[in-house]
Parts: structure tokens; C-alpha cells; sequence
């Protein structure tokens, strides 16, 4: 079969499909192609994701049109297909972790500081921008303060900016 005969079989097939596609959503009063998903099931429960739907239009729509006349067409009234049982949300949250509240925070920090933990106090104080840290350094002068853990946080601040500029130079090098 040539390339030609091969063209006008697939475009036959797609005109044919958009005319099965055309009579379903009028069957089930919807706007778009996506209005008919939810009336066509699918393996793994639930009905057709709108993807998948659009991946079958263009993959094989021999295997779309036959299922949009088994589910839509061909049944008095076509039926609506429940969603996948999904979840729910915040389900997956650790609940082994406490949520602290800000004042709780704040006290673990200043233990922390008291014991002179520089992990605990790394972890627990409030993680700031550079421009933050900037602007904090520049005030604490001003006012005559001297604050190491001001100035270890913009060390940090910056290093981490070095190592983002760094890794991002080093992709672009590995792209090009």
C-alpha cells in the first residue's frame, strides 16, 4: 500500500470519527470532546482521562470510535461513569511530626541558642533572602549592633547563591 492510499484511509477513519464524536456529544448535550469522558470507563477504574481521549483520537481511532458507540451511541441513555476513587487530601501528611505553633518556635530556637546548638539553631530559625539578610546587616550597623548569627546568615545566603549560579553555569556548559 502506497503512502497516498495509506493518507486517505487514516483521513477517511478521522472523518468518520469526528462524525461519531459530532452525534455523541449532541446525544449527551455537551459543548466539547471532553464532555464525553465521563461516560466512557476505563480499565483501571473511573472514566477516560481528557488525554487519554485526545491519545486515542490520534493513536488509533478505530478503537475510540467503537468505544464512543458501545458507551454513548448505541445505549438508550448513555451512562455517566463514577470518578476513581482518589485520596484524600492531606492524607499522605506525616502525622508523626508536631506542628508547632510560632511562640513554640521561637522557644526551641532560643534553647537551642542557649545550648549552643548551630545545627538546631540552622534548622529551626527562619530562612531569609539575601536582600533580606542585606538589608538586616545594614540596619544592625547602623544602630551599632554586632550580630554573628546575622552575618553567618548571609554567608550562607551567599555561598548558596554562588552554588545556584554555579550549577546553572555548569548545565548550560554541559547543553551547549
Amino acid at each position: 500500500m502506497s503512502f497516498l492510499e495509506e493518507m486517505k484511509i487514516n483521513t477517511k477513519v478521522l472523518e468518520e470519527l469526528e462524525g461519531v464524536i459530532a452525534k455523541a456529544i449532541k446525544k449527551v448535550k455537551g459543548d466539547k470532546e471532553n464532555d464525553l469522558c465521563k461516560y466512557i470507563p476505563v480499565s483501571s477504574g473511573g472514566y477516560m482521562h481528557h488525554f487519554t481521549l485526545r491519545k486515542l483520537k490520534h493513536k488509533n481511532p478505530k478503537e475510540l470510535s467503537s468505544l464512543i458507540e458501545k458507551f454513548i451511541i448505541y445505549p438508550e441513555r448513555p451512562l455517566v461513569v463514577s470518578p476513581k476513587p482518589r485520596a484524600a487530601r492531606g492524607s499522605r501528611k506525616k502525622r508523626d511530626i508536631p506542628n508547632f505553633s510560632k511562640l513554640q518556635l521561637e522557644r526551641l530556637l532560643n534553647m537551642a541558642r542557649l545550648a549552643g546548638d548551630k545545627e538546631m539553631i540552622g534548622l529551626l530559625s527562619p530562612k531569609k533572602s539575601l536582600a533580606h539578610y542585606k538589608r538586616d546587616l545594614i540596619q544592625s550597623i547602623r544602630h551599632g549592633i554586632l550580630d554573628h548569627e546575622l552575618w553567618n546568615g548571609y554567608v550562607e545566603a551567599v555561598n548558596a547563591q554562588q552554588a545556584l549560579i554555579a550549577a546553572g553555569a555548569e548545565s548550560l556548559m554541559q547543553n551547549s
